[in-house]
């Protein structure tokens, strides 16, 4: 089992910027790829960006230069530092590693 605990989300102006950041505990050597997931109300969760345990990374078209995926190894934390945030990024974001997922942190952009 792994257990995802995620943080960093809250309210903020368009234009702005977040951190989020999700602790994995537990088997971590299970863990390869991470990612970042986010659900809008009434939409499906989609991707938003992943990282191989090899640093690969890929991103999803509507967040390429604005967001950033990285991950600390030995602690097993991922991050998405997102910048000039839009109203269209807000969503719950959920992290994933192999089949588990956080439990989600909502992000809210809004004047």
């Amino acid at each position: 089992q792994v257990q995802l605990v995620e943080s960093g989300g809250g309210l903020v102006q368009p234009g702005g910027s977040l951190r989020l950041s999700c602790a994995a505990s537990g088997a971590v050597f299970m863990i390869a790829d991470m990612a970042w997931y986010r659900q809008a109300p009434g939409e499906e969760r989609e991707l938003v960006a992943y990282i191989t345990r090899g640093g690969t990374r890929n991103y999803a078209n509507s967040v390429k230069g604005r967001f950033t995926i990285s991950r600390d190894g030995p602690e097993m934390t991922v991050y998405l530092q997102m910048n000039s945030l839009k109203p269209e990024d807000t969503a719950v974001y959920y992290c994933k590693a192999g089949n588990f997922w956080g439990q989600g942190t909502l992000v809210t952009v809004s004047s």
